[in-house]
Formats: structure tokens, sequence, C-alpha cells
């Protein structure tokens, strides 16, 4: 496929465009935007789309001069989740691929090294939901709603349900789930499913500045945190210790750590490696 020039977006973020049918692709900076480009469908995410998203993901998180990436929707609202026209009257190979790419779509996020912040506005529902849930941090508008509303169509909400349930608990998940739903923002936020909620006209300058200090620390010492944590968050306590004390030693005598420690001990900012 041809890759059209970059050009000059507003916000002062430079597009990339890469190709991608259903992204686009935004750099400032050391931080990445990727935004979800169907708003005539809300977002939904069909196979396209998730494939697509996870494969932006994982260039990104290749890229070394990426810090943070940010996940948008255009249009008024984040996702309304998978798109249900791809699997009404559907053979089931392709339901279970479905699936399947989302599940790996999921899991990208959590192995790419850099922090992944959901940037919510309006709606995010089903897998939308599920997609805000499985960001590393999320900053919501005060607007935004969510819902985990499959119960309502008679398809239960099951791989959402991994990622809410572990984000807000068994109770509130299943009330969630079982209800089909909408909480708003300030729900979400005492929920624990985002980080942070502000008035839709602060949205981007809260992102921007929430992706700017994730950015501020070490590159090799955030993908060894990461990765760590996701290791260790559902082992038992014994397990997630003997992982993180292993993983801990082995950052400490890590160049970054090193000079970060010294930089402290002489009181001077510290230089990381690129």
């Amino acid at each position: 496929m041809t890759r059209p020039p970059a050009a000059a977006t507003i916000e002062g973020m430079h597009t990339t465009q890469t190709g991608y049918e259903h992204l686009l692709v935004e750099r400032e900076g050391a931080t990445a935007r990727v935004t979800l480009n169907r708003p005539e469908r809300r977002n939904a995410l069909s196979m396209a789309l998730m494939r697509e998203l996870r494969g932006a993901l994982e260039e990104l998180g290749a890229d070394r001069e990426v810090r943070a990436i940010v996940i948008a929707g255009a249009g008024p609202g984040f996702s309304a989740g998978h798109d249900l026209g791809e699997m009404v009257g559907a053979e089931e190979g392709f339901v279970a691929e479905l699936f399947d790419e989302c599940t790996r779509l999921m899991q990208a996020i959590h192995r790419v090294p850099q922090p992944v912040i959901a940037r919510v506005q309006g709606v995010a529902t089903a897998a939308g939901c599920q997609l805000v849930a499985t960001c590393d941090l999320a900053i919501a508008e005060e607007g935004a709603r969510f819902a985990t509303p499959g119960v309502r169509i008679g398809l239960f909400c099951s791989t959402p349900m991994v990622a809410v349930s572990r984000a807000i608990g068994r109770k509130r998940a299943m009330d969630m789930l079982l209800t089909g739903r909408m909480i708003d923002a300030a729900t979400a936020l005492d929920w624990g499913l985002v980080n942070q909620v502000v008035p839709a006209g602060e949205l981007d300058a809260a992102v921007a500045a929430l992706a700017a200090r994730v950015s501020d620390s070490a590159r090799a010492t955030v993908a060894i945190g990461k990765e760590a944590f996701y290791a260790q968050i559902d082992l038992d306590e014994a397990g997630a210790y003997a992982l993180t004390k292993d993983v801990m030693t082995a950052n400490a005598l890590a160049p970054d750590a090193q000079e970060g420690m010294s930089a402290f001990l002489d009181k001077r900012p510290p230089v990381w490696r690129p």
C-alpha cells in the first residue's frame, strides 16, 4: 500500500500516515497517539481495526524514540465495542478468530514496553470498556460513560470481564456485567477503572501532561517495571516476591539504575541512556 507523506494536524501533533485504514497515528515528541478512526461506527472494534491496532502497537513498541502511547477514539465516543454486524450470521471459525484477535490485542498492550494511556470521551462499552481497563493508565472527560451491556442482547461480556474485573474487583464487575448499566466517569474513577477525570476541554492537556510525566524516567527502567507488574499481579504473595526480588536485583545493577542512584547522591539530574 502506498504511504502518503506526513502531514501536520491540529493540536501540534504531527501525523505520520502509515497506510492504516482504520487508524490515525500521530507523533509529538516522545508521545505517539493512535486514534481509532471509525466514528461512523462508533469506533467499533472490527477484525480489521483490531489487527491494525495490534500492528501499530507492536511497531511503536519497537521504536526507542516513543516513550508513551495514547489510545484515543475519533468523534464523540471512544469505542462501542465489537462490530456486531460482523458476528450476525458468521461462521464459527470467524467468530473464534475474532475473539482470538481481541485477546492478542489486549495482551499486546501489556507487552509493549511503553506505558499505554487511554484517552476517553463519550461512551466506552463492551470491548471498548475492556480496552480502557486493559490500558496501563486512563484519563476520562467528565461526560464519559462506561458499560459492559452484552447481557442485554444475549451476548455476555465474557472477554471484557477479564480486564474489567481485574481493574475494579469482583462485586463491582458483576454489577456491570449482570445489569449492563452505564456508570458515569465519577463512578469509574471511584472504582478504579480510570485514573483521572477532567472537564472535556482539559482532556488533551491532562493526557499530554501524564504522557510527559511517564516519559521522564529511563526507558529501560519503565519497561522492566511494566513487565514485572503484569507478571506478578496475579501471583500469590510468595510467588510475587520470588519474581520481583530477582527483577529488582537485575534492575539495580543496570546502567540506568546506577546512574540514577549516583545522580541522586550527587544531587544532580540523571542522564538516561537513549
